[in-house]
């Protein structure tokens, strides 16, 4: 490969993996950590506010499941992908942005909640046509490295503007500019932040990602698109059963990687006695440790496979479950020592499930089946909060206690559902046409 080729190569990547560094504002600041906790405050914005955030988030999820295999579908055909990535992160940092209108009243809580369900319906469209780039970046003897440096970029730029917001706007009592928690200015100027901190990152793969391979001009309908999507599984089915195999067993598994950090920090306070700034500071060096670990794993992922990485790292999680279950007595520092080593084992697993995927899709197939990708894991997103709060009932009844008392059974339900996803995959098969190209495909950064 000559010089000019590697360099353009590189300065693709680069563009690629910012992105996920750009996203790390909404997925981190805006859906986690503060946007979404202030939204939720019943003090703030009434006593149904949680409740209200759930419902929403829910039909935002719904409406993602249905139209992302249909855009996939159509980037597929049409190859322009870089109109689309441009038009939803543009729809995401305008969201974003808006959120910074949002005033602590109840009043203004559809307002924050129809601007959050538009950016997440607009972020997740996205990620569609974002992941199905990856094969067009990277050969299969590279796939999983550069992988891990887009989705380890998401950690660590998620800490780095965290820890920016804690610094100078949110903890002190006055900040950067004089701004005050008066009138909830801290969340909302760092709404302002965020979406400049994403315009700012995501704007080289906005301009400059690459369209695709026309493959088709017709224009298909809704219905159509969704006979042709069912054919498509069909045709998967018969073909290849591993790929829809994948599909379930990585919606069941990433469902509960989801669960991990979703109550993870719920699970410190609870039921090991982490105060408020412990839990931040658990979340914000777990999120550190995932990225660095996600990142290292992206090369091992190249060398050893993505499929016994997977394996390895799920088993590793139900173990490690398991023992802070049984050692939940042992207090913070069993949470501490066993909670960080299992966030070692969660964004390599994401990345390598994105990895293994791009590795096995038919060419020319990446959007529709990156959008089946999407659809299928929010199609159980239900799972990890429902088996953790069975648990806990469950546990509280085995006990003859509270469910406050009982709360580190919710350990349980995500492992639970973690050996659901672990026992699915092993059905999954890599195709021997898939390790053929990857011996046969040499490094872009050889030259």
């Amino acid at each position: 490969m000559s010089n000019v080729s590697t360099r353009s190569n590189r300065n693709q990547i680069t563009a690629w993996a910012l992105w996920d560094w750009a996203s790390a504002a909404f997925n981190a600041v805006v859906t986690t950590f503060v946007f979404s906790v202030y939204i939720s405050n019943a003090d703030l914005f009434g006593d149904n506010a949680n409740t209200n955030l759930g419902y929403t988030m829910t039909a935002a999820g719904i409406l993602v499941a249905i139209i992302a295999p249909v855009v996939g579908q159509s980037v597929d055909r049409s190859g322009k992908r870089r109109n689309l990535i441009f038009f939803t992160t543009l729809i995401t940092i305008l969201a974003t942005a808006g959120l910074a209108f949002v005033r602590p009243d109840e009043s203004y809580l559809w307002l924050g909640l129809l601007l959050l369900a538009v950016g997440n319906i607009a972020f997740e469209t996205g990620s569609v046509v974002y992941n199905a780039m990856l094969s067009d970046i990277s050969t299969p003897k590279t796939i999983g490295k550069i992988s891990g440096i887009g989705w380890g970029l998401g950690y660590v730029g998620g800490i780095v503007l965290m820890l920016i917001l804690y610094v100078g706007i949110i903890g002190p009592k006055v900040g950067w500019f004089g701004i005050t928690s008066e009138d909830s200015w801290d969340i909302r100027i760092s709404m302002v932040i965020c979406a400049v901190w994403t315009l700012a990152f995501s704007l080289p793969l906005m301009l400059f990602a690459k369209d695709s391979k026309q493959k088709s001009t017709e224009r298909v309908g809704i219905v159509d698109s969704y006979r042709e999507l069912f054919n498509s599984i069909a045709r998967l089915w018969r073909k290849d059963r591993s790929v829809v195999w994948f599909l379930i067993s990585s919606a069941i598994f990433r469902d509960g990687l989801a669960g991990v950090f979703a109550f993870g920090g719920v699970l410190a306070a609870a039921a090991f006695g982490f105060s408020s700034s412990e839990v931040l500071v658990f979340g914000i060096v777990a999120n550190l440790v995932a990225g660095i670990a996600t990142i290292a794993f992206g090369y091992l992922d190249d060398r050893l496979g993505s499929r016994p990485l997977i394996l390895f790292s799920l088993g590793s999680m139900i173990v490690l479950g398991t023992i802070i279950f049984i050692l939940h007595d042992g207090g913070p520092m069993v949470f501490w020592i066993c909670g960080l080593l299992l966030c070692v084992f969660v964004g390599p697993t994401q990345s390598s499930s994105r990895t293994y995927l791009a590795r096995i899709i038919p060419p020319g197939e990446e959007g529709e089946i990156f959008g089946l990708y999407a659809t299928t894991g929010r199609a159980v997103s239900f799972l990890s909060p429902f088996m953790y709060s069975t648990s806990i009932a469950i546990g509280a009844s085995v006990i003859g206690s509270s469910r406050d008392d009982a709360a580190y059974f919710g350990i349980l339900g995500i492992i639970i559902v973690l050996l659901a996803g672990f026992i699915a995959f092993f059905k999954v098969r890599t195709p021997k046409s898939a390790l053929v190209e990857s011996a046969s495909q040499s490094d872009p950064y050889s030259n």
